[in-house]
């Protein structure tokens, strides 16, 4: 692990870049700029929309490239699509009927366009075929009912199933993660996995975690992920993508 080598960093934004409210604490922008003036890219690798992602990399003015609903969409920079990988929609039709079965569990779905979910569904309800879908999720924080979920969705196949909280389960089309997408993003960079550094603290990121050469799990991260990682940070509300940057990427 050569740790001057480092050529992109791949950052999650929920419990990582972000702090508990939500924003990116002013250590965490002043060392991404370091990195960005040191020629480094710094990419977003999120379960986000891009709608919800972009304030963020506007925040920052990043003109790199990002990766949005779990590696879904892979943006050569913000606005410049590169790929799009869909969910079919009889998939999400059936992901839906399930979600239902079970009335304490909250879901939501991401269309190319808008984010639906258990208060606001389509119009008339069985329009799915309308629309370009690109992942859907379910949050309950009752073990058995997502145990159950879990089971029955993973029984069908063809599914890359993670979470982005220790109580949601993340549905994204197989071969579709955040590591597919950092993949595609070395190839037009011209850069090698070795050369990546992913930060992140939930199952949607030990794909990216595993694969890059630097992978790092938050203080606060899932236990799987902190045992996938080479090193293990400090939490979100303590500037981990700071300490990140300065004592693993630019030290010295």
């Amino acid at each position: 692990m050569h740790m001057g080598s480092i050529k992109l960093i791949a950052l999650d934004m929920d419990g990582t870049l972000l702090n508990e409210v939500q924003e990116i604490s002013s250590e965490n922008a002043k060392w991404i700029q370091k990195a960005l003036d040191a020629g480094i890219t710094v990419c977003f690798a999120t379960g986000r929309g891009y709608q919800s992602a972009l304030p963020y990399a506007e925040q920052l003015k990043l003109d790199t490239p990002m990766i949005t609903v779990n590696g879904g969409e892979i943006w050569r920079r913000p606005s410049v699509l590169h790929r799009r990988s869909l969910m079919p929609a009889a998939t999400i039709k059936r992901l839906h009927e399930l979600a239902l079965q079970h009335e304490e569990c909250w879901f939501w779905a991401y269309t190319v366009e808008d984010i639906y979910n258990k208060e606001k569904w389509l119009e008339p309800v069985d329009d799915y075929e309308a629309h370009h879908w690109l992942k859907f999720g379910y949050y309950t924080e009752d073990e058995v009912t997502r145990g159950l979920i879990l089971e029955e969705t993973a029984s069908w196949g063809g599914m890359e199933i993670t979470n982005s909280s220790p109580w949601n389960l993340e549905m994204n089309p197989q071969g579709v993660t955040k590591a597919s997408a950092i993949r595609e993003l070395c190839e037009l960079l011209h850069i090698d996995m070795s050369q990546v550094a992913a930060m992140g603290d939930s199952l949607n990121d030990i794909a990216m975690i595993r694969e890059a050469g630097l992978g790092v799990a938050m203080g606060n991260a899932q236990d799987a992920v902190k045992a996938a990682a080479d090193a293990v940070t400090v939490t979100n509300n303590e500037d981990a993508v700071a300490h990140l940057i300065r004592d693993y990427i630019l030290k010295g």
